[in-house]
């Protein structure tokens, strides 16, 4: 007897096994498993009632609150496809989406009711809007979210599903392109869901803060993982550094997502001498590679079990975890969180993932820390393909292997090391430079705040490395202090021949810095070398 694999399978045993526990919370809401069942079924059956089918596209544009959450399961359950709509974006990119996707309804909190576009894309028939009494809509006009559901049923409706259907179409935040929209099947949610459960050691007992965007790539699973286990959800609006931590003890935060520099947004907190250590907590951090500096702060400061992971919205987006061995713990602290910083091995139950050289025969790299290749990866994670976009999925899988365009290492132990995205890499006169490796020495500095390194051109070396820096309050570090400091700890070739102070870093929705943007400014009109 065979069952499809899709997450709705776990909600299936929350409701049986946690009916009157919480299982979510959103500032002063409380729902309860059984609550929180009620809402959701209200919610498909008014799409149902609606005309919203099996496979028909519904976009959602919300924060990280309860509607968010019942839309993940009201959705999908009626073997409907939803489109989570990343609310950072620009409104052309918004509306691309909306358009692209074929969404036939979009749910959207009225704080972001100014992106929607005036004049709908053709399949759009309906909005509905979560009111939002801080920021009322000035001009949108739609069904309102709770009076939407209060003339439905709460009683249970699923549609039949299989489980290599679409259940998340997640698009990927344009740079030099338009968003591609990422087809993820329930099998590819349900296996992503388990290594979350299994490599984060999610618990019953947990309470899970969602600092990470729920749009982005599912909340990286979250949404699924945490009701599997019948932990409790708590919500979080925006991400504000001084509320998470207030949160940390006011709702006893066990465990949380999020990139690098919201770690470091919290490191840097006037609050972060408050928060108790007597809570056990773990943070798993992943988008960009996160610097030893920051990981030791988090331990030190806010006593984090930091567990960093790797992956892609292409594959559902986990596929690397740092595994911790017993015999790290013998040793010293700076080696311990150089560890920590490095992606790791391959996650339980999503399939291989190697690092290959570039020749295009497949051959993988030396185990010596040395040897630069790019990641692939292939399994049961693995995307369906880019939506409406053949082409480009044939780009990026290629010989059942997905490309992440990530250039790493292997250590002797078998652990991938990033170095660098292939569009980051700097090249100096012939040598690679991991931007990464530079940041990672200037964030041990005591008087930067952010940083972001980057290749500008240069006559003689072609491109050499700039440091972007934001400094900490009160710092009066310079840009010759900053070149010392790297190369006394580094090769010289390797130190920024350059430091700019900035006010900011331009970051994604879920906090990776993009250096496409601050290399705009130098490159405008010029070829990259690589």
């Amino acid at each position: 007897m065979i069952t499809p694999l899709t997450p709705l399978d776990w909600y299936r045993r929350a409701l049986k096994y946690y009916p009157d526990k919480t299982a979510v919370v959103d500032e002063e809401k409380r729902f309860t498993y059984r609550e929180f069942e009620k809402r959701v079924n209200r919610l498909s059956n008014a799409l149902c009632q609606a005309g919203i089918k099996n496979r028909d596209h519904v976009a959602v544009m919300l924060p990280n609150t309860h509607p968010m959450l019942e839309s993940f399961y009201a959705i999908t359950q009626l073997g409907a496809v939803i489109v989570p709509v990343n609310y950072r974006l620009t409104d052309q990119d918004v509306a691309y989406i909306l358009n692209h996707s074929d969404s036939k309804f979009l749910i959207v909190d009225e704080e972001f009711a100014d992106k929607v576009p005036r004049e709908w894309p053709p399949a759009l028939e309906k909005v509905i809007v979560v009111s939002n009494q801080e920021n009322p809509s000035s001009f949108l006009s739609g069904v309102d979210y709770e009076e939407f559901l209060a003339g439905a049923s709460d009683q249970p409706i699923q549609a039949e599903i299989d489980e290599n259907q679409i259940l998340s179409l997640n698009y990927t935040s344009g740079t030099t392109s338009r968003p591609k929209g990422v087809m993820l099947t329930h099998r590819n949610n349900y296996i992503n869901a388990a290594n979350f459960l299994y490599h984060l050691r999610v618990k019953n007992e947990d309470r899970y803060l969602h600092t990470l965007p729920m749009f982005h790539v599912n909340g990286w699973g979250g949404v699924w993982a945490i009701t599997a286990a019948g932990g409790t959800h708590v919500c979080l609006r925006k991400v504000d550094p001084e509320r998470i931590l207030r949160l940390f003890d006011e709702e006893q935060i066990t465990l949380l997502c999020g990139a690098p520099t919201v770690v470091n947004m919290m490191v840097h907190s006037e609050k972060v001498h408050g928060v108790s250590k007597s809570i056990p907590r773990r943070m798993a951090t992943a988008g960009s590679p996160p610097p030893a500096a920051v990981i030791q702060k988090a331990q030190d400061l806010l006593g984090l079990e930091m567990i960093h992971v790797y992956g892609a919205t292409e594959v559902s987006p986990f596929i690397l975890y740092c595994e911790w061995k017993k015999e790290f713990d013998s040793l010293s602290t700076e080696r311990q969180v150089t560890i920590k910083a490095r992606q790791g091995v391959e996650m339980a139950f999503n399939g291989e993932t190697k690092v290959v050289r570039q020749d295009h025969n497949g051959q993988e790299v030396e185990w010596n820390g040395q040897e630069i290749g790019e990641i692939v990866a292939r399994g049961n994670v693995v995307m369906d393909g880019y939506y409406k976009q053949p082409e480009e999925t044939k780009k990026a899988i290629r010989n059942g292997w997905y490309h992440t365009g990530d250039l790493a290492v292997v250590h002797p132990d078998g652990y991938i090391e990033i170095l660098d995205r292939l569009k980051d890499i700097i090249i100096s006169g012939g040598e690679n430079i991991s931007s990464t490796e530079v940041e990672g020495v200037l964030y041990k500095h005591p008087g930067i705040m952010e940083v972001a390194v980057i290749a500008v051109p240069h006559e003689k070396w072609g491109e050499t490395p700039k440091a972007m820096v934001v400094r900490k309050d009160g710092a009066d570090v310079t840009e010759a202090e900053l070149i010392d400091y790297c190369r006394e700890r580094m090769a010289h070739f390797k130190a920024p021949k350059s430091v700019e102070f900035v006010e900011s870093l331009p970051k994604t929705a879920t906090g990776k810095i993009q250096k496409f943007k601050l290399r705009e400014q130098y490159w405008s009109g010029r070829i990259k070398v690589n």
